[in-house]
């Protein structure tokens, strides 16, 4: 596969996904997965968050999977860090990227984080003084994700100007970049279309990069399509839609990596992941999580009669996205 991308798929089942689970998977089972991942093409993963490991026992071996994650030639290592300790000890790991979840709605963050919206602020300021005081070549990419920001299972509606503030707060307080997260699946292609221009707009077009769509009432691939149409180049996924926010309820699985990237290769659009051992992660996932349900449409389909990822369907050839 060429190394040249259209669209970057980060893979966040590793944290997002094992998140909800009811056990904690082996550490030893979590390396060959990312292993395998990267050697399928998958050029950034996050690997876990630094959380309060009480709350979330899940992820109590994150330091010990961004040194390995590191080890991986080209990998980007990104994890999620909710507030400024939590990023202390993202920066003392290595990781190449921290995402702190900002939610849009006020409750979902007492609920998510127990800090309200300036609270939140005020700590990604701390983050940016944190990272600014390391030498340049040390320094992480601070990317702040919106939380809830299509809507909520507790407050309803999110006003897209309530988005577009928080967004503008965001970047003021430090942010490198801005992510959209429809965090419990209520999004449609209309509103990611008006929400991601309009924040674009409200931030610079170069700011908004990431978008991570769950699938919770089937339209996360065509939420996807509509943000690649506004020129976003990064698509969070999880490997079979494992996970969803385990402080909302209702919220169900991520959009899945496989079906995200057949997607993408058939509208001619480079992921420089092959599908093909993709499939054997996954394969490899089932084996070690039996009991866990898995997602997607491809494991269960297959690829079309006479598909090749080298040379996709002629009418997809001929298809153009917005370069951003």
């Amino acid at each position: 596969m060429s190394t040249e991308r259209d669209v970057v798929v980060c893979e966040v089942g590793l944290r997002d996904g094992l998140q909800n689970l009811d056990r904690v998977l082996d550490l030893g089972i979590k390396k060959q997965w990312i292993k395998a991942e990267a050697a399928a093409g998958v050029s950034e993963i996050e690997v876990g968050s630094f959380v309060n490991f009480q709350r979330l026992p899940q992820m109590a071996d994150t330091a010990a999977l961004v040194a390995f994650a590191k080890t991986v030639n080209g990998l980007k290592v990104t994890v999620l860090v909710p507030n400024a300790h939590g990023a202390k000890l993202a920066i003392q790991a290595g990781a190449d990227r921290l995402s702190v979840p900002v939610s849009a709605s006020e409750s979902h963050s007492q609920d998510n984080v127990n800090r309200s919206h300036q609270q939140m602020i005020a700590e990604v300021v701390a983050i940016r003084d944190m990272i600014n005081a390391l030498p340049e070549a040390r320094r992480p990419l601070l990317e702040v994700g919106i939380s809830t920001a299509f809507g909520c299972t507790i407050e309803g509606a999110i006003a897209q100007s309530k988005v577009v503030s928080l967004a503008r707060q965001l970047v003021a307080a430090g942010a490198d970049e801005i992510g959209l997260a429809d965090t419990v699946g209520i999004a449609n292609p209309i509103m990611v279309r008006n929400r991601v221009r309009s924040v674009k707009d409200a931030i610079g077009w170069h700011r908004l990069t990431t978008v991570h769509l769950h699938n919770t009432r089937g339209l996360g691939l065509a939420n996807a399509a509509a943000a690649l149409e506004e020129g976003v180049k990064t698509l969070d996924a999880s490997l079979a839609g494992l996970g969803g926010c385990p402080f909302v309820p209702g919220a169900t699985g991520n959009i899945v990596t496989e079906d995200l990237v057949f997607m993408l290769e058939s509208m001619g659009l480079r992921t420089g992941i092959e599908i093909d051992r993709l499939m054997q992660v996954r394969e490899f996932l089932a084996k070690h999580m039996p009991d866990i349900p898995l997602s997607g449409f491809l494991a269960v389909a297959g690829l079309p009669m006479a598909w090749t990822q080298s040379s996709p369907d002629i009418v997809a050839q001929n298809s153009t996205m917005p370069t951003g």
